[in-house]
């Protein structure tokens, strides 16, 4: 079966090509009996519009992508349902690439996008990325970029974060209220920028309230998985028995790796030793205990991603200079019983 082109149906009806556009399009300045005319008989002949033609005659490929460093990550879903419901609302295709935490997987990806044209990249940094040539060779191609959560802070480019060391302070500033003095971290790897700034905020904390760093209590999860929480627990139990009453955890899924094995050796929570996350997955509101922990608030995170980089390949559609911005998403405590 052949396509129907936009030729034939403006054959068809005895007009020019360029009304029959108009009338799909809902032109006021076609009239509402050409538009019917229009209409009825694409549907009968099932008529799709050529969205390559349309894209190279405004030279945008009407498609962005989009590279996270995992999919199953519940803070990562929720971004990419935002991303794409928005994406959809303006008729645009999303490539999803997943670098696994691989910053050349990442750097083939960033690649692999280029050569097809994207209008627009949205990227999440992998841990491991510490050379961004690979960011600065879209900004060169004249490809608005917008870095969400972990990002690159002297990449020239739009981005969306939160105040990782507000949020980390605020959650042990929490547990020093509560009377817990000798907290444990358990941090990210030494790279991404978010993990060192919730590192950061969890030190400061205790510095504002006369309460020694002691960096025997800093238990390096580089995975942020649940076996690194499992495992730090184990070593923080071994290392300092039960004297440590609270430990604050790079995520959530650190944190239930904790519990897990607290729960496995008998350790009560909260009553011998608090636990907070960060995150707030769903598993969290599930688990025994309830567990803690800072909402990062995923959603909006995504809905300003996604806006600002519409905005900016708008900008760019009309020559105009594209002013970068820099978001900052609000969090909040979300107290449970493992605290």
């Amino acid at each position: 079966m052949t396509k129907t082109t936009l030729k034939e149906i403006a054959d068809i009806l005895d007009l020019s090509i360029s009304t029959v556009s108009k009338a799909l399009k809902g032109y006021p300045d076609v009239s509402q009996q050409t538009k019917k005319r229009v209409l009825e008989l694409t549907e009968s002949l099932s008529y799709t519009p050529n969205t390559f033609a349309q894209s190279l005659r405004s030279r945008t490929s009407k498609t962005i992508g989009v590279i996270i460093p995992a999919m199953v990550h519940y803070f990562f879903s929720n971004i990419i349902d935002a991303i794409l419901r928005e994406a959809e609302s303006r008729d645009y295709m999303v490539i999803l690439m997943q670098s696994n935490e691989d910053a050349q997987l990442e750097k083939k990806q960033v690649d692999l996008l280029l050569k097809k044209g994207v209008d627009g990249i949205l990227m999440s940094l992998s841990n491991k990325t510490h050379n961004f040539e690979h960011l600065q060779k879209i900004i060169d191609y004249n490809i608005p970029l917008v870095l969400f959560d972990k990002i690159a802070k002297l990449v020239p480019c739009s981005k969306v974060t939160i105040d990782d060391i507000k949020a980390s302070y605020d959650a042990v500033q929490f547990l020093i209220n509560k009377g817990h003095q000798r907290i444990a971290y358990f941090r990210g790897d030494l790279n991404p920028q978010n993990s060192i700034d919730r590192f950061l905020g969890y030190k400061k904390a205790l510095e504002d309230n006369d309460i020694a760093f002691d960096p025997s209590l800093v238990y390096l999860c580089p995975d942020a998985d649940f076996k690194d929480g499992y495992t730090a627990a184990e070593k923080l139990i071994n290392d300092h028995g039960t004297s440590i009453d609270a430990v604050h955890s790079i995520t959530d899924l650190t944190a239930i790796g904790a519990i897990n094995y607290f729960n496995k050796k008998n350790i009560r929570i909260p009553e011998d030793i608090a636990v907070l996350g960060f995150s707030n997955w769903f598993m969290s509101s599930i688990i025994t205990p309830t567990l803690s922990s800072v909402e990062q608030n995923a959603g909006k995170m995504g809905e300003e991603s996604i806006r600002i980089l519409f905005d900016e390949m708008d900008s760019k559609q009309k020559g105009m200079t594209i002013k970068h911005q820099k978001i900052v998403i609000d969090t909040q405590l979300v107290l449970r019983n493992s605290c």
